[in-house]
């Protein structure tokens, strides 16, 4: 089996928007090969014992991570500042200090599902049509969160969207309303990335999700998903990324490296384009895609 430019250069950007969309990208880069049909199909099927693409969407995760290291850079500079002082003062005081271990509170329950059950779901799981239905499921979770924060009452309502003040960073503003939150609520979302796990399910998805169930706005459950999201994808890469350097991977490479490219852009701008929308505008859209696109796909699969 091999893999064409075109073909890794469409999955990077596939990738690249998928991931930090809430629409799964793991659900989509197994039904679209499969929807497609024809060559596309066999190169890109992750069941297949020499398939390539495992390895290469593990380097499209990669690129899609530096992306949103790079988007919040200046967050990460405080978030690493604020576990330094934090281990060494030996208290947690600060803003930093405190999203610092928010976000690592909020990454552990997921590292250690994923190094457990991340194989045996992938293997059981990663076919088109439970793909399919999980990806309608997905839908489903981003529509009841928005419903349950407009219905409800009380801790739902502080979902609602922020006004931003003149000259008040708006990074620092969000800072300044995650850490309210405590150390078990941030366990909570973080912990909802596990779901993800399922192909079909989106990371961002669920986290954002649970986020706004638990009194956070559209906004802020972006940006703390995003957060969340990056140690998670940069730690899994790394883990299989010693699999690019067998010697029966050396004709990937190419196509990796155009293909990486092109998830770095459309990581970058799909992260961009999402702090912005999700300033005033909900989950539904993406709600609406994902149950459409997962019933869809799972009617015509089956036929």
């Amino acid at each position: 089996m091999s893999l064409t430019y075109p073909e890794s250069i469409g999955v990077g950007l596939l990738q690249g928007v998928t991931e930090l969309f809430p629409v799964s990208s793991l659900g989509h880069s197994i039904l679209l090969p499969a929807l497609i049909g024809g060559k596309t199909k066999s190169d890109l099927d992750l069941t297949a014992a020499q398939s390539p693409y495992l390895t290469v969407l593990v380097g499209l995760h990669l690129a899609t991570a530096l992306a949103l290291v790079v988007f919040f850079r200046r967050d990460w500079v405080r978030v690493i500042r604020g576990l330094y002082t934090s281990i060494r003062e030996r208290r947690i005081q600060t803003i930093e200090q405190k999203l610092a271990w928010l976000l690592v509170v909020g990454t552990i329950p997921v590292g250690i599902a994923g190094l457990v059950a991340e194989k045996a779901l992938r293997n059981a799981l990663g076919k088109p049509v439970p793909a399919a239905i999980f990806l309608a499921l997905n839908g489903f979770v981003l529509l009841g969160a928005d419903r349950l924060r407009r219905g409800g009452g009380g801790r739902r309502r502080a979902g609602a969207a922020v006004q931003h003040t003149p000259g008040v960073d708006p990074d620092l503003a969000s800072d300044r309303r995650l850490v309210k939150m405590s150390f078990g609520k941030g366990a909570w979302i973080g912990a909802a990335q596990i779901l993800a796990l399922l192909p079909g399910i989106s990371r961002s998805g669920v986290t954002m999700s649970t986020g706004i169930l638990r009194g956070l706005n559209h906004e802020d459950a972006a940006r703390f998903s995003f957060l969340l999201a990056t140690p998670v994808i940069l730690a899994a890469s790394a883990l299989k990324l010693p699999e690019l350097a067998k010697p029966e991977n050396a004709g990937i490479r190419g196509p990796l490296l155009a293909g990486s490219v092109a998830a770095f852009v459309a990581g970058y701008i799909s992260v961009k384009f999402l702090t912005k929308y999700f300033e005033n505008r909900s989950l539904t859209p993406f709600a609406i895609y994902c149950m459409l696109a997962g019933v869809g796909s799972a009617v015509y699969l089956s036929v």
